[in-house]
């Protein structure tokens, strides 16, 4: 959230073919996008500005674009429910034939009709390798998607995957706009026509996205005839233009959110599955050495980041599986505070002696790496000046550097990187391509060359089972190999804080993922919300 995100924020369309590379677009501090005073008219700040508006390029994949719809929907409490299917698709006994039927009467933004020719194009697109879709590889288990007739979609699957029916949120796109094009530089892209309750008006890069009402929403019309999401990267500047009265709603990191608690706002804390943590490349000398990881896993003091650095919005993280997910494993959760001692007898047994600077030494070589953050997340950049200090108390030398995300990207398999992830869905999305070796210095998706013959094990063992208990084995195994190897030194879980005005009635939080841009954010359904008078 608080910054710019690891993944789907301004995502470069030339280099998506396996993973995003990241870059920012800000807006001026003067820049005002609308009257946050017209009733019919709600401002929403963002740190996060997308690439391109198109699902087949990772856009609201998750299910809350307020562009597009999938098949299915997300609820409140993050339940599927019937979107543009009437009711949640069906799945046959071995799990290999997945059928939808489709809502009578829905139309796309264009007044066109929507039939099951536009959902077999949209998943045949993503599938297309001419085409630089992220989610290629989520869809690998697909082995076609058939249109039997005009409102029904039938997809079959090589091997039965049990979060499939959580794929359909991917937003539907109209074929005849698409059909013949590149997609990758579609003007499409930019100028996008769904079926959800808002169509884009217009969009001014770095600035504004404006979206107006769509009065004929298969959902009820939206209470509000426009919605205008500001981009705005720097939190201080986001916070700075919120107090002077530009935004309805806004992110903020929660120091920032704290000062307006008070005189016309609310602040909004969000349960998340929002991890952040720090990535230690494999292949690095320092961060390479198993001793290392280990005794910074137990050297952080993760409460006191909670407590400092997140106001008390967050709680303890050591691994990838929310505490609030069926399949967390309770035996990886360590001691929240530091252990000093246990992390010195770890570097001692390793031979990392102190030097008489106080950084301990093996073989000529001095335990001290860089550490890289996004320079305009002050969040990270807190995390990162907690995580070295701690890091010192034991004799590792850390050097924090703020950067643009266009200099950390080409450093990734060398440096330490502060990184975010995180999915309050299904445990293979994210970690399967996050922690395989198959995904390995794919841009975001394991930057640092992780490899583990049991963690891969493990994650294909989870994503091509049905069975309840062969996936909670399964995502066990995963979590308790990666608590042993310590690829990253998780650090904390976020709530998502945003402030809202009170005259703002109809909020309705939910367990938010990492990626919470212009979707997913807590304006999910900003289309019921109102404005007191």
């Amino acid at each position: 959230m608080f910054g710019v995100r690891c993944l789907s924020v301004r995502r470069s369309v030339a280099v998506m073919a396996a993973a995003g590379v990241v870059g920012v677009a800000g807006c001026s501090a003067g820049s005002t996008p609308a009257s946050s005073g017209d009733a019919a008219t709600l401002v929403v700040a963002t740190a996060g500005e997308p690439e391109a508006l198109n699902p087949l390029l990772n856009y609201g994949v998750d299910g809350a674009s307020l562009i597009f719809d999938g098949l299915v929907a997300r609820e409140g409490n993050n339940n599927l429910v019937g979107g543009l299917a009437r009711e949640t698709p069906a799945v046959s006994a071995d799990g290999r034939t997945v059928t939808a039927r489709l809502r009578e009467g829905v139309r796309f933004h264009d007044g066109a009709p929507l039939t099951s020719a536009d959902v077999v194009f949209t998943y045949q697109a993503v599938l297309d390798p001419k085409v630089d879709s992220t989610l290629r590889s989520d869809l690998d288990m697909l082995a076609a998607v058939e249109a039997p007739d005009p409102a029904t979609v039938v997809f079959r699957l090589k091997h039965p995957y049990a979060p499939f029916l959580q794929r359909l949120t991917l937003g539907i796109v109209p074929a005849k706009a698409l059909a013949g094009q590149d997609i990758n530089k579609a003007a499409f892209n930019r100028a996008p026509v769904g079926t959800g309750p808002y169509r884009v008006q217009s969009w001014t890069p770095g600035d504004r996205l404006v979206l107006k009402a769509n009065e004929a929403y298969h959902g009820g019309e939206p209470s509000n005839a426009t919605v205008v999401v500001a981009f705005v990267a720097d939190d201080n500047v986001r916070a700075q233009r919120l107090r002077a009265g530009e935004f309805d709603a806004a992110e903020l990191p929660p120091k920032l959110a704290a000062g307006f608690d008070a005189g016309g706002h609310r602040v909004q804390k969000t349960p998340t599955a929002d991890y952040r943590g720090v990535m230690l490349p494999m292949g690095g000398p320092i961060t390479g050495d198993l001793a290392i990881r280990q005794a910074l896993n137990v050297a952080v003091d993760r409460s006191a980041m909670v407590a400092g650095v997140l106001g008390g919005a967050g709680e303890p993280a050591f691994g990838p599986v929310p505490p609030s997910s069926p399949f967390a494993e309770p035996s990886i959760v360590g001691r929240p505070g530091a252990d000093p001692v246990a992390a010195a007898a770890v570097l001692d047994a390793a031979g990392w002696a102190p030097g008489p600077d106080g950084v301990r030494g093996r073989d000529g070589r001095r335990a001290a790496f860089t550490l890289m953050y996004p320079a305009s997340d002050s969040l990270r950049k807190e995390l990162a000046l907690a995580f070295t200090a701690d890091a010192k108390k034991v004799g590792i030398a850390v050097t924090p550097q703020g950067l643009t995300w266009d200099a950390i990207t080409p450093r990734m398999r060398n440096d330490a990187l502060i990184m975010g992830w995180g999915t309050p869905y299904d445990p293979d999305f994210v970690s399967y391509k996050l922690f395989g070796s198959a995904f390995a210095g794919k841009g975001f998706f394991n930057p640092g060359f992780y490899k583990s013959p049991a963690v891969d094990q493990a994650l294909q063992t989870g994503r091509g089972s049905v069975d309840p208990a062969t996936r909670k084995a399964a995502y066990a195994t995963f979590q308790k190999q990666l608590a042993a190897d310590v690829p990253w030194v998780f650090l904390t879980y976020l709530q998502h804080t945003y402030v809202v005005r009170d005259t703002i009635v109809g909020v309705v939080p939910r367990v938010e993922p990492h990626e919470h841009d212009v979707a997913n954010s807590l304006w999910w359904n900003i289309n019921t919300w109102t404005k007191k008078r």
